[in-house]
């Protein structure tokens, strides 16, 4: 039996492949497609590799079971937009083929139909707002403002990208390439539930996020900001600040448990681990105050600390601990890493980072540097936070971090090769 976790470079972002049954019926999941140039050059590859290993001749599509997008961030679906681009300009027979589509797009999440919240968008935010960027004259006061304006804009830009998803889907599904719209939940939103969905041969999906009274709580901020707008108008940067918190993508991400025989993989998008644990709860996976062993975590949010306490690693350990991101935005942070070793202490566990510690490192002291300046600026400005000092190497690097850690005999980390798949097999070997 196969159950093995394809972890794929996807630079800032997250790109899966989840597979699983026998050699003779195998299946496979695609969680995400990490954002531009990744598709070209690290998940089409990769799915062509696969279609060799099982001998599919030209006229033959290779089956996906399920697409998930897990998060409406650009660096989770844009791949795949290359993706159904890629195959509606195809002819003859796709090279893959998708049973099912698994998407909650933020229209979808606050009940507004997408043509009339994005002539709303664009009509009280401008075009920058649909491309995910702050203004050309944006002013944007502080750290935590900036915070709010850019998560905001990411919602925003989530929805032209959701709408191209869901018409190439659409155009796909006419095609009969059959992408049905979360079918094993009725064509609804996917949202935290304790009953189970299978897919393929025996493949178990628990969902645990978002959840329900998360979702109604959004839904309500949505309808109240809509009023507000109604009675008075705010400059652009500020009323993206009153639109969206910091939170709420966070909010509206896929958390999944996979489970395959005895086998358990936690596939986390970007929820917020607090979110995360109460979704478990939520689900009767996890009881309250106890903790769960898995087999693969996949850390959320590409490592950022904003989104971890130690108190998610104590609660959730694994064997494998995966950190999807190449140290752009910070991420992933070493924070992050400091707080999974102080719960694990000497338990045995793997990391596993899609791109060398050092390159990482290197983003990472550069989006320092360009933060640092921020808050300088702000500072002359009048405001009262210090800015963050220069980077150090010692005190904020990752590579300081390992070189100083005296891993256990049982501890490792792996760093996924361009030249070879970086797969976690978890039953028989994939083997390819």
């Amino acid at each position: 039996m196969i159950f093995s976790l394809d972890v794929r470079r996807a630079r800032k972002g997250d790109c899966l492949l989840l597979h699983f049954g026998t050699p003779k019926e195998p299946g496979l999941v695609m969680i995400d497609g990490g954002p531009t140039s990744v598709y070209g050059p690290h998940l089409k590859p990769r799915l062509l590799e696969v279609r060799a290993a099982r001998k599919l001749d030209k006229n033959q599509s290779m089956p996906v079971e399920v697409l998930m997008v897990s998060h409406v961030d650009d660096d989770h679906i844009q791949g795949i937009l290359d993706l159904t681009r890629e195959l509606l300009d195809s002819v003859g027979a796709p090279f893959v083929r998708v049973a099912t589509l698994w998407h909650n797009s933020f229209d979808d999440i606050i009940g507004q139909d997408p043509k009339e919240l994005t002539a709303a968008m664009t009509a009280q935010f401008g075009a920058a707002s649909l491309g995910g960027g702050l203004p050309d004259d944006a002013t944007v006061e502080s750290d935590e403002d900036e915070e709010t304006v850019r998560s905001s804009l990411k919602v925003l830009a989530s929805i032209e990208q959701g709408h191209r998803l869901r018409d190439d889907a659409g155009t796909l599904d006419h095609r009969n390439l059959g992408f049905r719209l979360n079918a094993q939940f009725n064509g609804r939103l996917i949202t935290a539930a304790t009953k189970s969905v299978t897919v393929g041969s025996d493949l178990k999906f628990t969902v645990a996020g978002p959840m329900k009274p998360e979702l109604q709580a959004l839904q309500e901020k949505h309808d109240e900001w809509l009023k507000q707008q109604q009675k008075k108008g705010k400059p652009a940067e500020a009323s993206l600040a009153a639109y969206v918190d910091p939170s709420v993508p966070n909010l509206s991400s896929i958390v999944v448990l996979a489970a395959f025989k005895d086998k358990r993989v936690l596939l986390t998008g970007d929820a917020r681990g607090d979110k995360i644990l109460e979704g478990l709860e939520l689900a009767g996976v996890l009881k309250k105050r106890a903790t769960i062993h898995l087999d693969v975590l996949k850390v959320p949010h590409h490592g950022s600390s904003n989104n971890l306490e130690v108190d998610f690693f104590e609660r959730i350990t694994a064997d494998h601990y995966v950190f999807s991101g190449d140290g752009e935005h910070g991420n992933p942070e070493r924070e992050s890493v400091e707080m999974l070793f102080k719960a694990r202490g000497k338990a045995n566990f793997q990391i596993h980072f899609t791109y060398p510690i050092d390159e990482i490192d290197v983003a990472r002291a550069a989006d320092w540097k360009k933060e640092q300046v921020k808050e300088q600026k702000r500072k002359a400005a009048g405001s009262k936070k210090a800015p963050r000092p220069n980077w150090s190497p010692a005190n904020q690097s990752l590579a300081a971090f390992f070189n100083a850690q005296k891993l256990a005999g049982g501890q490792k980390i792996c760093i996924s090769d361009p030249a070879k798949p970086h797969v976690i097999d978890l039953l028989d070997p994939l083997g390819y």
